[in-house]
């Protein structure tokens, strides 16, 4: 998992200074390293213990995210559906391994009620996601993008890629912090018994 960092507040005399030598530091480091299907790491086979239940489940329908053309959505239009919903991005190594496991994943479970939606952070954009997309044939998946982070910020990601089970009144029911295998036999089942699962 790709460690989400957050900036420490600066306080004192020397806030003023080392606040410009930050900004100066900011301005010189080099884009993201944008990661290949070809050097991401290995991937990392479905760890059932990694996936921690959400008790209670937690309402996650008020949630939003925009699509390729820019329109705004709620996670709430998916109601009456499963939600597998994975927060990624494609300068992220663990993110970029995992990813083509999701689109397998969305196909094996078209006709059964669950949706996957692969929400990316990229800053960039549609333009970048669509690239990546094509570029390594992933098939299968919408562009859909969180690009202020303002779902992960919601939902208190410590990293990338994160993947949320959610039932059909739109409340998580489990998470996995990390890269996983999304379309082997024990992801499958633990995607269709937290998805598809109703009541309290």
């Amino acid at each position: 998992m790709v460690v989400i960092a957050r900036r420490a507040l600066l306080a004192g005399a020397g806030a003023i200074a080392a606040g410009s030598l930050a900004a100066t530091l900011t301005l010189r480091k080099p884009p993201p390293h944008i990661y290949t299907l070809a050097d991401a790491p290995e991937p990392k086979p479905f760890d059932m213990s990694a996936l921690v239940a959400t008790l209670p489940p937690a309402p996650r329908g008020d949630l939003g995210f925009t699509d390729q053309s820019g329109a705004q959505h709620r996670l709430a239009e998916f109601a009456g559906k499963g939600v597998v919903l994975n927060l990624w991005a494609t300068w992220c190594g663990p993110c970029v391994e995992e990813l083509p496991s999701l689109a397998r994943l969305a196909r094996l479970v078209a006709g059964e009620g669950i949706v996957v939606v692969a929400l990316s952070t990229d800053r960039g954009g549609a333009a970048t996601v669509q690239r990546f997309f094509a570029d390594h044939a992933i098939t299968g998946l919408e562009v859909r993008l969180d690009p202020k982070s303002a779902t992960a910020e919601a939902l208190g990601l410590r990293g990338l890629p994160t993947t949320l089970l959610l039932d059909p009144q739109g409340r998580e029911r489990a998470r996995l912090e990390g890269g996983a295998d999304w379309s082997t036999p024990d992801a499958l089942a633990a995607v269709r018994r937290h998805t598809l699962q109703a009541g309290a």
